[in-house]
């Protein structure tokens, strides 16, 4: 592999090929919707079990850590607004072997998202379709390939829907939870009481308000795609910028007061507020066919996040292919300005997880599962670590384009990676995070290992070289 350049991609705004398909409402709603999984609507439900109403604080907190990665983010994509972003400012901050870990690890979690989600959503299809599950994910997966193949515009459309679906729900539903809290919904038994009444408000204590922290953290995966996607949109910078100043009304509105109602509503140790808390908190209402209802709103993000993965896992290995770390073929764009071959690639590799889940569910699919749980966090460090040697080189040489800025730097940049690294102590000696950690932590390391294999065999020269910040 040749030398990194001192000049290259630190000027660059857009990769050639890539259209500029996606409008300010697909880029806002992209942003809104990435931080809404299903696991909001099912998933919440251990974390409740862990913190019990204190989980209220466990997602702000989370939240709040989540915010500052995405300031530091948005501040090099506002300064510098590359395509497949998260791997191109590990490689220009920290060097080729960083932007090639990162953006194979980052690959890798969405592929193996891909296939999870599309298991997930073929659990739910099969309610309603007499089926076998596989053919239903296998039809979920064509589905949503072919939306992301046919345009950049395409997929922003149906995000657009998928994430206004999610949002009306959750909004929905916060009207009706606070009618009930406060009095004004028929046969309501308002007050405040089950915030106290079962144990306090934190049953279990600091310990159980950090365990149920480590995992709402990874709840939040999926506010940083707006940043991936800001090479495909028309404003780049200002989109990045509106997203990231909403990941905390986004965050207090859609997961603290939805949490905080159904604690509210019922018991926090009861039992079906465990297991699906907006559906208990529904029925206890009163509201007819809360579970069907639940179900559609569940299936929509699955099918969310089955689109957003499709296209950010593509997108990673297009930047991948362009950085001269994958094969070069892959860079190809069809006439719609689509890299179709990234994209069907990722599908391919997303069809092992889908075999794995019905050949092997306990043992292959879970190691796949686990393998990406804690990913999204070292991607955080690396973030982290890039805007701090980032911030640094662009004082020294082009201050004007620092015109979004990571608070408190450099201390708030340490202190978020110093929480990140708290996480991995508090995983390493929980038994049940444990197996997570240690899965996740191969996946790093397999990709690591494989670098020396790509500067041995790497073509010459790089399709495309980058800058590479020196201290």
């Amino acid at each position: 592999m040749s030398e990194p350049s001192s000049t290259g991609a630190l000027d660059e705004t857009r990769q050639p090929g890539l259209r500029t398909g996606l409008r300010r409402r697909h880029m806002t709603m992209l942003a809104i919707g990435g931080a809404i999984g299903a696991g909001l609507f099912v998933g919440s439900g251990s974390v409740i079990g862990t913190a019990g109403p204190a989980a209220i604080v466990s997602y702000g907190a989370a939240g709040l850590l989540v915010l500052c990665v995405m300031r530091a983010l948005g501040e090099m994509v506002v300064a510098r607004p590359v395509a497949g972003s998260l791997a191109e400012y590990s490689r220009m901050a920290l060097g080729p072997f960083a932007g090639f870990t990162i953006g194979w690890l980052y690959w890798y979690l969405y592929v193996i998202l891909v296939g999870a989600e599309a298991v997930a959503g073929a659990a739910i299809l099969a309610n309603w379709i007499e089926l076998p599950q596989w053919t239903l994910s296998a039809g979920l997966l064509v589905v949503m390939t072919s939306v992301n193949l046919v345009s950049v515009r395409s997929f922003g459309e149906f995000e657009f829907w998928f994430a206004s679906i999610k949002v009306v729900a959750i909004v929905v539903f916060l009207a009706m939870g606070a009618a009930w809290v406060f009095g004004l919904w028929p046969d309501a038994e308002s007050g405040f009481g089950n915030l106290t009444g079962h144990g306090g408000f934190a049953p279990n204590g600091v310990a159980g308000i950090f365990s149920a922290i480590v995992v709402v953290m990874f709840a939040f995966g999926g506010t940083e795609i707006v940043t991936v996607a800001a090479a495909e949109s028309r404003e780049p910078g200002q989109a990045v910028a509106r997203a990231t100043n909403n990941v905390l009304w986004r965050v207090g509105l859609f997961y603290v007061a939805s949490i905080f109602l159904v604690v509210t509503i019922l018991p926090w140790n009861d039992a079906e507020v465990l297991r699906s808390p907006f559906v208990s908190a529904l029925d206890h209402m009163g509201v007819p066919a809360a579970a069907t209802i639940m179900q559609v709103v569940i299936l929509t993000a699955v099918l969310s996040v089955l689109n957003s993965a499709i296209y950010v896992s593509s997108r990673m290995l297009y930047v991948l292919t362009r950085d001269g770390d994958a094969p070069a073929a892959l860079v190809k764009v069809n006439k719609r300005g689509v890299p179709a071959r990234a994209v069907l690639l990722g599908t391919v590799a997303a069809w092992g997880a889908v075999v794995a889940s019905y050949v092997s569910p306990d043992q292959v699919f879970t190691f796949l599962v686990n393998s990406i749980g804690v990913v999204l966090a070292f991607v955080y460090v690396a973030i982290m670590f890039s805007q701090l040697r980032l911030r640094a080189r662009l004082r020294r040489e082009d201050p004007s384009a620092l015109t979004y800025r990571m608070w408190g730097y450099p201390y708030i940049s340490w202190l978020v990676i110093l929480a990140i690294a708290a996480v991995f102590i508090a995983m390493a000696r929980n038994p049940d995070q444990r197996p997570q950690l240690l899965a996740s932590t191969a996946s790093l390391a397999f990709v690591a290992a494989l670098y020396p294999l790509r500067v041995k065999f790497a073509r010459k020269p790089p399709v495309r070289e980058v800058e590479v910040l020196h201290p």
